[in-house]
């Protein structure tokens, strides 16, 4: 018996999706931060991030902090720092969140839909939600002055 495989090709085009801000190899960035058009991240970004358009994490990129993309993720670096737990970082996808066979994961992955390619490493947790569903929005566990944690 014959095995055919099929192997999927994704094609990005940075011009025709907009992506205008880029985060270098070998640098690194962190705080509370948002970016117009789509980002490309090639070195280290961390904090509190919002991306008005799709994220592209490069296979040298890492991501880690609060983040949410407006637009689809593809995701081929890391999410997550490694050995962190998994609502150490966190990322919310407006659109599909596309996870490539060299990506790996160890936070907590929200996105409308969702496509993982063979060899993804998922180690965090992840849903897709339905049509219908807002997209929750998640927030940091602090109390603020004179406030009692409930």
């Amino acid at each position: 018996m014959a095995l055919n495989l099929v192997q999927d090709t994704l094609t990005l085009d940075p011009v025709a999706m907009n992506v205008v801000n880029r985060v270098a190899a070998g640098s690194r960035l962190s705080g509370e931060l948002e970016f117009e058009g789509g980002l490309l991240v090639q070195g280290e970004i961390s904090g509190r991030l919002r991306v008005n358009g799709s994220l592209i994490v490069w296979g040298t990129g890492v991501v880690r902090g609060r983040v949410r993309v407006l637009g689809d993720l593809y995701l081929f670096g890391r999410l997550g720092a490694p050995g962190a737990a998994a609502h150490d970082s966190s990322l919310e996808c407006l659109g599909t969140a596309y996870v490539c066979n060299t990506a790996v994961s160890t936070g907590t992955l929200l996105a409308r839909r969702l496509q993982v390619y063979e060899g993804a490493d998922l180690q965090g947790p992840f849903k897709t939600l339905k049509g219908s569903d807002e997209l929750p929005v998640l927030h940091d566990v602090q109390a603020s002055p004179g406030s009692s944690p409930s």
